[in-house]
């Protein structure tokens, strides 16, 4: 026996349902005897199949117009977990996700687990694993006091996988009062434009770090390659908060989690901070000229050489494979 309803804040993005929310669902199956979504969108109906596939029996959707979808998705959550009495609430650690978990966590006065990177269940008992003191120690929290217990979980935490049944029922939720947080509308969406992959959801992966000396020196050395490879780009927090990229390249604890067939780190030391991001890569590459540099320690294949030396020859040699 399992937790006996287990609910998901399902997102979409690009008008498919996002990985992350998918790989809820599948662990939702597990711990869960009943899921159900909730999605605030107005495509629902479109999106049903799929969430049916991972395994949502139900979708409670709101169509949140112009006005945040987190303000709309924490009300219309407040509303129906007082009709339908979930047990357990789960977000992905997102920017929607936190935003609706924040605000429900306030209007149902119930303290919420966050970061969370595995989920257990064992009788009554609830438990969330998170990664602390930058990813050393692995802490199990339980949750205790009145349900829904709310938790936000990492992506790339579970693997996606289909095994439910026919597209999800549909409900349409009326009535909604989100307050005077509704007063503040959306004028428009600006999408950030980029080359290849979307970086969570890519096989491949090639980011760089200090290594690659400069801002300048991140194109030809980090760029060429990933394009060449047809992978996405990644980058570590040193070179974010310098400036030389933009934070929606970061990973690692504080930026995106990633779990690709092939990770290529060029010039990243490896602290821990970023190995928790992308340490469950099938196979990692590190190009460094520290030999003692902690990337070494979780990598496949390590190249102890300069990054503006080691990558130019690297591009050739894939150049010359592929004709």
């Amino acid at each position: 026996m399992g937790i006996p309803k287990v609910w998901v804040y399902a997102e979409i993005d690009g008008g498919k349902v996002t990985t992350a929310s998918l790989e809820l669902l599948t662990k939702a199956r597990e711990v869960g005897d009943t899921v159900e979504a909730v999605l605030v969108s107005a495509d629902a109906a479109a999106v049903a199949p799929q969430l049916g596939e991972y395994g949502a029996s139900t979708v409670y959707a709101v169509d949140p117009g112009s006005t945040l979808a987190g303000v709309v998705g924490a009300a219309a959550l407040a509303k129906l977990v007082g009709e339908h009495q979930p047990d357990l609430v789960l977000f992905a650690q997102s920017y929607d996700g936190r935003d609706a978990l924040g605000r429900l966590s306030a209007r149902l006065d119930r303290p919420v687990l966050t970061n969370g990177t595995a989920l257990s269940v064992e009788g009554d008992s609830v438990r969330v694993g998170t990664a602390i003191f930058g990813g050393n120690t692995l802490v199990d929290t339980e949750f205790t006091g009145p349900k829904p217990y709310l938790a936000a979980i990492r992506p790339k935490s579970f693997a996606a996988e289909p095994g439910g049944g026919g597209a999800a029922e549909v409900v349409a939720v009326e009535g909604v009062d989100a307050g005077r947080a509704a007063e503040a509308q959306v004028l428009e969406r600006h999408v950030e434009e980029r080359e290849g992959p979307q970086l969570e959801d890519a096989e491949i992966v090639v980011s760089g770090g200090r290594g690659v000396g400069s801002a300048e020196n991140y194109g030809p050395l980090v760029e060429d390659l990933a394009k060449l490879l047809k992978g996405a780009t990644g980058a570590s927090r040193a070179i974010v908060d310098a400036g030389w990229v933009p934070y929606s390249k970061q990973v690692g604890q504080t930026g995106k989690t990633v779990k690709p067939k092939l990770y290529i780190a060029i010039g990243i030391s490896g602290a821990t901070q970023h190995l928790v991001g992308m340490k469950g890569s099938d196979t990692i590459i590190a190009v460094n000229k520290d030999p003692e540099a902690p990337i070494f320690s979780v990598s496949d294949l390590g190249i102890v050489g300069d990054a503006s030396k080691v990558v130019p020859k690297l591009v050739e040699a894939i150049k010359a494979k592929l004709g």
